[in-house]
């Protein structure tokens, strides 16, 4: 069987500035010519880390917070990418008939991607993702 890949580690973010600042004194390797929007980062050994103010761009139904601490529809996403539109739909259809909570369906992006997100035991945010088909 084929290992799956753990892609990204996203953590939605308030206050775009100062989670750069805290990253950057931790020894992170953030990159100076950021969007302020959203931020990808390679760590050591490939894994991606992404910070995000405004989700909503790309997840069009998630609830955003209403302060600093305060909860949104998920605070991390833990994305596996799964290579194509049909491998998302399958494995969301597979982990929903084993009972676990899809709360968002596959869905196109705007950027050629499809989404869809599923909750683990614990409630954690699970991205699947893989790029859209075209035709």
């Amino acid at each position: 069987m084929e290992k799956l890949q753990l892609y990204m580690v996203g953590l939605i973010v308030d206050d775009m500035d100062a989670s750069l600042d805290f990253y950057k004194r931790l020894g992170v390797d953030v990159p100076e010519d950021t969007d302020s929007a959203h931020v990808e980062i390679e760590m050591a050994g490939g894994m991606m880390l992404f910070l995000d103010s405004n989700p909503s761009r790309w997840d069009p139904e998630f609830i955003p917070s209403t302060g600093r601490g305060k909860v949104s529809s998920y605070r991390t996403v833990l994305e596996f990418y799964l290579e194509t539109e049909s491998k998302v739909e399958a494995k969301f259809d597979e982990l929903v008939g084993y009972g676990y909570d899809g709360f968002r369906p596959p869905y196109p992006t705007g950027f050629g991607m499809t989404f869809a997100f599923v909750s683990d035991p614990d409630g954690n945010s699970i991205l699947l993702s893989g790029v859209t088909a075209t035709g």
